[in-house]
């Protein structure tokens, strides 16, 4: 048996089209009024293939295929229709809409399987609005409790239960979800390695642990032309240190490591200002299956404490005591103080 391609990738297209950026590729943010017009054409499919569609409290969205014999666990299908803010046309609508394209396919062949077919979409999977990433398919698997997820907030404090109220997007269906009898996700490769060794599908082996942090540099702001550089304290330059040592991290350890600072905000953010605050995200990920996600967890201090100039005080993380100059609070965040005169800096870090 075989799908209809153009049919498939006419859907894609026409999802594409919902938060469509000028260019090319889409933003539908999670819990937005774009993902919800995203839900609803999907939900329209569904129906359209006459599956039976339910939602949870979270507003995860599953269609259901009947099968021969509909008391066995489902086997499932599915990823994401959320989307970063330019975010790509296949990235999670591939694994969504490749499976309504089975159900369509195997309906048009006549032909009914043994166990029930589910084909879901999970909410915030991306964590690009929300954190953490991959939130929808943690509380649908137990993972994550409901009122923990609904409490999450994003940047302008609105939280992930206001804007499923507001939407209109959860729903009664029980969590955590049935289990299933098995799961397999189609999704497209989000880099350049299969198409540079002109593979045309590969199968994952491992996951990668995704280690994201929010810093902040605290200065003080001096005229840009006047003040001698020996007596500044320039939030940007220690910014600018820790974000080239994120590089040379990934250098140390190797592929399959990356790491990025991919945000920074900087105040007063004037040309001939020296700033009083950095604050930036940096993003580190890594096959949890290899040794490195260990080293991480003292090199990344050590890259900020390293990159900020700071001297060694004690800190703690987790579990583990190290030697830096730390304070640790209730709410997880830590205090820096910088020894150095040209940064005098204070960082607080969280680690989400």
């Amino acid at each position: 048996m075989e799908i209809c391609g153009p049919r498939l990738l006419s859907r894609i297209a026409e999802l594409a089209r919902v938060g469509g950026l000028e260019g090319g590729g889409c933003c539908r943010l999670a819990l937005t009024e774009a993902d919800k017009a995203g839900r609803a054409q999907v939900v329209a499919w569904m129906r359209e293939l006459g599956m039976d569609v339910r939602v949870d409290a979270l507003g995860n969205t599953v269609g259901r295929h009947a099968g021969r014999r509909d008391g066995l666990p489902a086997v499932m299908t599915g990823s994401h229709i959320d989307t970063v803010r330019t975010g790509g046309i296949y990235d999670g609508s591939l694994g969504v809409l490749a499976g309504l394209e089975i159900i369509q396919s195997l309906h048009e062949a006549g032909h009914q399987t043994e166990h029930p077919l589910e084909v879901g979409f999970f909410t915030n999977e991306e964590g690009s609005r929300f954190a953490p990433d991959m939130m929808g398919s943690l509380v649908y698997v137990g993972d994550l409790a409901v009122d923990a997820a609904r409490a999450a907030q994003d940047a302008e404090g609105v939280s992930v239960g206001d804007a499923l109220d507001s939407l209109g997007l959860a729903g009664d269906a029980p969590v955590p979800g049935p289990a299933p009898h098995a799961f397999v996700e189609l999704h497209i490769e989000q880099g350049p390695v299969l198409d540079r060794e002109g593979v045309d599908i590969g199968v994952v082996t491992a996951v990668q642990g995704i280690r994201w942090q929010k810093l902040i540099l605290t200065g003080v702001s001096n005229h840009a032309g006047t003040s001698p550089m020996s007596m500044r304290a320039d939030a940007v330059y220690a910014a600018a240190r820790i974000t080239t040592m994120v590089r040379e991290l990934t250098a140390e350890v190797g592929a399959p490591m990356v790491g990025t600072v991919g945000h920074m905000a900087v105040r007063p953010n004037l040309v001939n200002v020296v700033a009083n605050q950095a604050s930036f995200q940096r993003f580190l990920q890594e096959t949890i299956l290899t040794y490195a996600w260990q080293y991480q967890q003292s090199r990344v201090w050590e890259v900020t404490l390293t990159g900020a100039q700071i001297a060694q005080t004690e800190r703690t993380v987790g579990s583990s005591v190290i030697r830096s100059d730390m304070t640790h609070t209730e709410s997880g965040h830590f205090q820096i103080t910088g020894k150095e005169s040209d940064i005098k800096a204070i960082a607080t870090a969280s680690v989400w």
